[in-house]
């Protein structure tokens, strides 16, 4: 099955747009391990949810544990709902082909994110996997995303040339973007350009993008097509032994959110 139609039969099953960030921090959990943790919230949420998206740099800190860890922590979601890769993967064409086997054939990611700063064939590897979704880092969440993003190249700020690359590239239909809820105006632009492909959108919460925006500018036509990531929000929601129920309760109340303010589209 292509990424785009598990994610959309795991949305529309759970009447969900709503991604949880797997990233577990050992200093900020109740006092379980990593796996309890992450299968206890897996558990708790997972008709809550389109997808999840574990960031490997928090099981990579981990060391080799992390790693086993991670390929658990895969295997635990149920198989009809997709794992993004948060990777941030891009690298000349022999190393991206190792990189993209390690994420979709030894871990079996559903997709992951990529760095187009190298360029086509940087990402070529993961493209013609065509069954697996590939995230362009396109417009970042972060404060520092207009040290390079907002830099105009023909005219354009490099945001919006990174897009329309992607669109050209988009043969087989497996891209998408990563577009940051905190620039909300960028995230419009972006759609009008894209308006098939999904978008990764991460900033909700912790970082204080608008959830609001985020619906209203990110989703397509149809109301689709918008996955909106939240990581410690929900994972920290309580430190104690409720921490479950907590991040149950917690992403109930956002999945709820982007539910009503779908309908008021």
């Amino acid at each position: 099955m292509k990424f785009t139609d598990k994610l959309l039969n795991a949305s529309r099953k759970n009447k969900s747009w709503l991604c949880i960030g797997l990233d577990p921090d050992p200093e900020l959990m109740p006092g379980v391990d990593v796996l309890q943790f992450n299968t206890a919230v897996i558990e708790a949420t997972s008709d809550l949810v389109c997808a999840y998206k574990p960031n490997l740099a928090f099981y990579e800190a981990l060391g080799t544990e992390g790693l086993a860890i991670l390929e658990k922590t895969i295997k635990h979601v149920p198989r009809d709902i997709p794992v993004i890769g948060d990777a941030k993967r891009g690298d000349i064409g022999n190393t991206a082909r190792a990189y993209t086997k390690a994420l979709f054939s030894v871990l079996g990611f559903d997709a992951a994110t990529v760095n187009p700063y190298l360029g086509f064939d940087s990402l070529e590897p993961f493209i013609n996997y065509q069954d697996k979704g590939i995230f362009v880092l396109c417009r970042t969440s972060n404060k520092g995303a207009t040290d390079f993003q907002d830099l105009s190249t023909d005219g354009l700020p490099l945001y919006e040339v990174v897009a329309k690359k992607a669109k050209e590239w988009n043969i087989y239909g497996n891209i998408g973007l990563v577009v940051g809820a905190t620039y909300p105006e960028e995230l419009k632009r972006v759609r009008s350009m894209c308006p098939e492909m999904p978008f990764l959108i991460p900033g909700i919460g912790a970082q204080g993008g608008d959830l609001a925006s985020a619906i209203g500018y990110g989703m397509d036509a149809r109301g689709e097509k918008a996955i909106i990531n939240v990581s410690r929000q929900i994972l920290y929601a309580s430190r104690e032994k409720d921490f479950a129920q907590a991040a149950r309760n917690v992403a109930e109340k956002i999945r709820n959110q982007i539910n009503s303010y779908l309908k008021a589209k």
